[in-house]
């Protein structure tokens, strides 16, 4: 099974962020969505409301243009952010009475994130990759080589 460059680009981007504790839920830049597009914000401007999968006037001209951004339309971009913010615990849309500013751990963000790869593979009609049971696939007679199964998943 390979992947399409958009998705090892993205996952890439977040895997880096994620580790260097640079992935922040509510930070327009740091969030999943600003961290796939280079740390811009313009992609706020696709909705009035952080969380929503509602695109206001500028969301609808740049869906109906076809227009992508590293990859990823308006509607997908908006879709991949409520389903981080949702995968982190956050009530949505986002307003500031439904959140606090404590910082937000790991297990947290890996749950948001976690969510994110598997919508990312559903975009990309690939297998879900963060599925480790098929690492480990066992038939009851014979143990399949974690190696050679995860090569068939990545592509290697």
């Amino acid at each position: 099974m390979g992947t399409s460059k958009r998705f090892n680009e993205t996952v890439n981007k977040l895997y880096k962020a994620f580790h260097e504790n640079n992935l922040k839920p509510l930070s327009f830049q740091h969030c999943a969505v600003g961290t796939i597009l280079d740390h811009k914000t313009y992609w706020k401007e696709f909705s009035d409301a952080n969380g929503s999968l509602q695109l206001n006037y500028v969301g609808v001209v740049h869906q109906r243009l076809e227009r992508k951004f590293n990859g990823y339309s308006p509607l997908e971009l908006l879709e991949i952010e409520k389903t981080f913010l949702q995968g982190c615990g956050y009530q949505l849309p986002l307003h500031h009475t439904t959140f606090s500013s404590k910082k937000v751990g790991k297990k947290v963000l890996f749950n948001g994130l976690e969510a994110v790869i598997v919508l990312l593979c559903k975009f990309d009609n690939i297998p879900n990759v963060m599925n480790c049971s098929a690492l480990f696939d066992y038939d009851g007679k014979q143990f399949h080589s974690t190696q050679t199964k995860y090569q068939d998943l990545v592509g290697v």
